[in-house]
């Protein structure tokens, strides 16, 4: 009789333990808890493809240059916060998470603020498509050389990021659920929704750190807002993607920089 209590009360207490929790999240080798969102079953496909999201969300660093003939262009970027930092040739600018400042020469003509994450952000597709506040829509195939690839149009909730009018379209292949091609909007200067679409090809991938990422992005020219042929390819080279997040500091404005408003 009291053996038969204990393996009672041992049976209810391993229940009790076994229950799944309320909070809605994973934690990942007992360091990291990533909330779970349902995603469209393909824009989960897509995630695994390329390491999954819990992969990503694990991560705190990245470091990718784009090749330039006179110096490469290196960004670092904080995977959590966003804190970014990018250099050049002629210029070295940064977002802190409310400043956004520029250290240029005269040849600078570009809008820091403009441009801050923007690389970062075709970079790393598709991941970024996981962020919070995004609202997917399935969409057409986008046909290109006789094949459909199914997409997703995606956009986002009021006051999220800098342009939330803006729209992204992700295409992948239908048999192994590797991002193809995204199409993108731009409204950033005028505040106003854009009807014209720009694309870009994925299909130069490399594993880092366990996440399949572009090696190149390439560029097409479009008509009726459907790509036609190749305008231009970046490189990305020196990439690295770390669960160590950067030194104190690095993302901080120096004495010799500008706020950009």
């Amino acid at each position: 009789m009291k053996n038969t209590l204990y393996l009672l009360i041992f049976s209810v207490l391993t229940i009790i333990s076994c229950k799944p929790t309320a909070d809605n999240s994973d934690v990942i080798d007992n360091k990291v808890k990533v909330t779970k969102i349902d995603y469209p079953e393909a824009m989960d496909k897509i995630f695994d493809n390329h390491g999954s999201i819990y992969k990503w969300k694990s991560m705190k660093a990245m470091t990718f240059e784009i090749k330039k003939e006179a110096k490469n262009e290196k960004t670092m970027i904080d995977l959590h916060t966003r804190h970014e930092r990018i250099e050049a040739s002629n210029f070295t600018s940064g977002y802190t998470g409310n400043k956004y400042w520029v250290e240029a020469d005269t040849s600078y003509k570009g809008n820091a603020k403009f441009y801050t994450n923007l690389m970062f952000y075709f970079y790393a597709m598709p991941f970024v498509l996981a962020d919070d506040g995004i609202n997917y829509d399935k969409v057409d195939p986008l046909i290109f050389d006789d094949v459909a690839y199914p997409g997703y149009r995606i956009s986002y909730g009021d006051g999220v990021g800098i342009s939330p009018k803006d729209e992204y379209f992700i295409h992948y292949d239908p048999k192994t659920y590797e991002m193809a091609w995204l199409g993108y909007t731009v409204t950033y200067r005028t505040g106003k929704a854009s009807d014209k679409i720009g694309w870009i090809r994925y299909d130069n991938w490399k594993i880092y750190n366990g996440l399949k990422l572009p090696q190149s992005l390439t560029w097409y020219k479009t008509e009726y807002n459907r790509p036609t042929e190749e305008r231009n390819t970046r490189i990305f080279v020196n990439v690295n993607v770390s669960e160590t997040a950067f030194p104190e500091g690095t993302f901080d404005m120096p004495a010799g920089a500008k706020l950009v408003e």
